[in-house]
C-alpha cells in the first residue's frame, strides 16, 4: 500500500504534468523549474515507497542516466526538444524500467497521434513548413497511465 508522502507525491507530479501539457501547447516550453521539481519529487516518492532506498535509489539513476544518454543523442539529431529530455530524463527517477519502458511505448503510440493530427491540421491550414509538435503532451499522458493505473488498481482492490 502506498505510503502518504507517495500519493502526496504523486499528486504534485500530476499537477505538475498538467502543466507541461499547457505550456508545451501554448508556448512549445517545458520549463528547466517543472523539470527540476518533477526530478526533486522523486525523493518524497521514494521515501514512501516503504522499499530500502538501496538499491532502489541506485537504479532509478542509473536508469536516468541511460535515459539521458540516449535521448540527448535523438536531441543532437534534431528531433527532440531539450525540455522533453529533461523531462524523461526526470520521469525516469520515479518507475522501474519495466514500467518506464511501457511508459515509453505508449508514449510513442500517443505522440504518433498526436504527430498525425498535428500534420493534418498544418496542412487542413496551409502553413509552409513542418509544424512544431507538443511531443511533451504525449510523455505526460503516458506518464498518467504508467503511475496512475497502478493506484488506480490498488485502490480498486
Amino acid at each position: 500500500m502506498a505510503g502518504t508522502l507517495q500519493i502526496i507525491s504523486v499528486g504534485a507530479l500530476f499537477a505538475l504534468l498538467a502543466y507541461v501539457i499547457y505550456s508545451d501547447v501554448t508556448r512549445r516550453i517545458i520549463p528547466n523549474t517543472v523539470n527540476a521539481a518533477v526530478a526533486l519529487l522523486a525523493v518524497p516518492f521514494w521515501l514512501g515507497s516503504g522499499e530500502a532506498l538501496w538499491p532502489l535509489v541506485g537504479w532509478q539513476l542509473l536508469l536516468a542516466v541511460g535515459v539521458f544518454a540516449v535521448f540527448a543523442g535523438i536531441f543532437a539529431l534534431g528531433a527532440m526538444g531539450g525540455g522533453d529530455v529533461k523531462l524523461l530524463t526526470a520521469l525516469a527517477l520515479w518507475l522501474p524500467a519495466i514500467p518506464y519502458l511501457r511508459m515509453l511505448v505508449l508514449m510513442s503510440i500517443i505522440g504518433g497521434v498526436l504527430t498525425l493530427a498535428y500534420l493534418v491540421w498544418h496542412r487542413k491550414r496551409r502553413k509552409a513548413g513542418n509544424p512544431e509538435i507538443p511531443y511533451g503532451c504525449a510523455i505526460c499522458l503516458a506518464t498518467f497511465v504508467a503511475l496512475g493505473e497502478p493506484i488506480v488498481k490498488q485502490l480498486a482492490g
